[in-house]
């Protein structure tokens, strides 16, 4: 399983790098082919939507077909397929269509990781093991930095796109060949009736999807977007200082990713390391809204690092969920829970772009939009946390 597990790192962190990249070819595909900053973001959008839009048909074929093979062939043709096109691309609609394809190729990664470890591994290992893949998968997101803005200038943007399209195929052929699919359930495990219907009959689950839905949003939103323009307009920062910011934010999520996917083999209840991480996150998010404009680089720093660490408790949400799902509904069910979290993350970032906006307008400078933005991630936050204070979990921890 050892090597089954590396390449499941490898395949997760791919799949980050491709969703992290845009921010490094955007000045050159701006040079060449034209594409601008509302375009770099709309395709950003499609790879989101894509991959959201892909995990009900990648639960039915978990549940009923070989994870590992649905991993590979999606990767090969679709992440290879769109770097191709990514490669080969002269304008907005070739990028577009590009991350289509590979937001579709990275669809079943995480969740063919999750689904296998949810059925091969003993019960108190499943946190463990998805942190790791979360955390050092995210790695990828540091790849899509420095090493690629090196790579791109040694062999241009578009032979980096086919040297990613050569490493996909790698990737996928060694998740095809390393990888070991779950033992096939027996007849009575598989007798029970139901799809997708049947995991939204599962009424425990439904506050799980609420924290899911608001837990990843905030990190992601602020490392993604808000945190840049924050220390860019109140703070004066130039690309520099925000990207050591922003720097040590990512790498407080991937620490914590690290950090939180054993925790239940201290703590003995996953509800309450999920809560306890997601309240924390909201204390540090709710501070940076009550003091914006008045605390101190480092402070926010800070605060920003303490939302990346507390908010990165997904593989635990991920935990509690699978324990309430039936063996033949694993895929289907995990694949809701990881459509919530990423759904989640688009729906707020349309949200806070258009509520900054608005407040901009109204306002005399962008610090009150920006203590808008910050109100309604730690309002979201608070309500996701009282919800799943109604959470029941199965005491399976053994």
């Amino acid at each position: 399983m050892v090597k089954g597990l590396v390449w499941l790192i490898v395949a997760y962190s791919l799949s980050q790098f491709y969703r992290s990249c845009l921010a490094v070819f955007a000045p050159v595909l701006k040079a060449d082919i034209g594409l601008g900053a509302d375009q770099v973001s709309t395709a950003l959008g499609v790879w989101f939507l894509a991959f959201a839009a892909m995990q009900i048909p990648v639960g039915w074929l978990l549940d009923n077909r070989s994870p590992r093979k649905t991993a590979a062939v999606f990767l090969a043709a679709g992440g290879a397929g769109g770097a191709m096109v990514f490669a080969m691309a002269q304008g907005p609609w070739a990028i577009y269509a590009a991350m289509l394809l590979i937001g579709i190729g990275c669809s079943p990664v995480l969740m063919a990781s999750f689904y296998i470890f949810a059925r091969s591994a003993p019960t108190n290992r499943f946190g463990t093991l998805a942190g790791l893949v979360v955390g050092l998968g995210s790695l990828g997101n540091l790849a899509a930095s420095a090493p690629l803005s090196w790579t791109m200038s040694l062999i241009g943007w578009r032979g980096a796109c086919w040297a990613l399209v050569v490493a996909t195929i790698a990737i996928a052929f060694a998740l095809y060949k390393f990888v070991q699919d779950p033992p096939i359930l027996d007849q009575s495990e598989t007798s029970s009736s139901g799809g997708l219907s049947a995991v939204l009959k599962i009424w425990p689950l439904y506050p799980v999807l609420a924290i899911a839905g608001v837990a990843y949003a905030t990190p992601a939103g602020l490392r993604g977007s808000w945190a840049g323009g924050y220390l860019s307009d109140v703070y004066g920062l130039g690309a520099d200082g925000i990207g050591r910011v922003t720097f040590f934010m990512a790498l407080s999520m991937i620490v914590g990713a690290l950090a939180f996917g054993p925790m239940d083999r201290i703590i003995r209840s996953r509800k309450h390391i999920v809560l306890l991480g997601t309240s924390l996150a909201c204390v540090c998010i709710a501070w940076l809204w009550a003091g914006a404009g008045q605390q101190s680089l480092f402070m926010v720093t800070v605060l920003l690092v303490g939302i990346g660490f507390f908010g990165s408790a997904f593989s635990q949400i991920m935990n509690h969920g699978r324990t309430l799902l039936p063996a033949h509904l694993t895929g289907r069910g995990v694949t809701l829970i990881n459509l919530f979290s990423i759904g989640g993350v688009g729906i707020f970032q349309i949200l806070t772009g258009r509520v900054f906006v608005s407040a901009a307008v109204q306002g005399t400078d962008n610090l009150v939009a920006y203590k808008v933005v910050f109100g309604l991630f730690a309002v979201s936050l608070c309500v996701g946390c009282l919800v799943y204070l109604l959470s029941k979990e199965r005491d399976d921890q053994g």
